[in-house]
């Protein structure tokens, strides 16, 4: 029988929603789109043309790496991002449209302060993929930013990103624990840092379990301990009107806002997610 792309998004939603992956029918979708190249236009006009067999054997290598919960992205090897493309690597943490939030948030602050000083200068901790720093660079072209990571590989996968998005003059990666080897002061500061209690990672659907780097995901015994080391080191870090924007666990907010509190920190701003839960915090020193 012959393949087409309709009948492999057939086949994969089918497999998909036996298996109980949520989402299979995007899945699906995505998956056999990206891998035989073709716009969404083009799946409706001619997703009964036949496909060669070496790319329907691809698109079927890929359904069962699907269900084993990889993740559709981590698959494809990339992924969108405030309209970046970005390299996904297994030392990377794959961004989500949650972060996209914190970007939001922060795009107000860092263009403010380029206009107030013609350039702004932002420290992302924990870059991953440079996601976050990326962005904001890639929305204002004053901005320049360090991408901390402790990960040599995440860095690695950082300054591709920046090169393939034609950003690498105004991004460094610096292999740094946290503060350790961050030298000089930041207008601005944002952190995605690990927030889930270790002892919550076993139960972790598979999909983040088993592919998201453990050291993006586990923030100690009761989440905190990044915030608490971000909180310490940005008072030094930063400069005396910076400002700090951090992503947090829907149940975080009391908590860390008492970690910053306790530094000399204000809150300035949060934000919600699309589904309604904390996810944004952005802090301002009060001296």
């Amino acid at each position: 029988m012959m393949d087409t792309a309709d009948s492999l998004v057939l086949e994969a939603r089918r497999q998909f929603m036996a298996a109980g992956l949520p989402d299979a029918s995007l899945d699906a979708r995505l998956l056999v789109s990206n891998l035989l190249d073709l716009s969404s236009a083009h799946m409706i006009s001619h997703g009964g043309d036949a496909v060669e067999a070496h790319k329907a054997e691809v698109v079927r290598s890929a359904i069962e790496r699907r269900l084993a919960h990889e993740p559709v992205h981590r698959i494809l090897g990339e992924r969108w991002f405030f309209g970046l493309k970005l390299a996904l690597s297994p030392d990377t943490l794959e961004p989500r449209p949650d972060t996209e939030i914190l970007v939001e948030r922060m795009l107000s602050v860092v263009s403010q302060i380029a206009a107030q000083k013609g350039a702004c200068r932002v420290l992302d901790l924990g870059t991953g993929t440079g996601a976050i720093c990326l962005a904001l660079a890639n929305a204002d072209e004053r901005v320049a930013g360090t991408g901390v990571d402790l990960s040599p590989g995440a860095l690695e996968t950082a300054s591709r990103n920046a090169k393939e998005n034609g950003l690498e003059s105004r991004f460094i990666a610096l292999h740094s624990n946290w503060f350790s080897a961050v030298d000089g002061v930041y207008d601005v500061i944002v952190s995605n840092p690990p927030y889930i209690s270790s002892s919550v990672i076993p139960s972790l659907s598979p999909d983040v379990r088993l592919y998201d780097p453990l050291l993006a995901l586990d923030g100690g015994d009761d989440g905190l301990d990044a915030y608490r080391i971000i909180a310490q080191g940005a008072t030094s870090a930063l400069e005396p009107h910076g400002v700090i924007g951090v992503e947090i666990g829907f149940d975080q907010k009391l908590e860390v806002c008492r970690i910053f509190e306790a530094q000399g920190f204000i809150l300035r701003e949060a934000a919600s997610d699309l589904g309604g839960n904390d996810r944004v915090l952005v802090f301002a020193l009060s001296r």
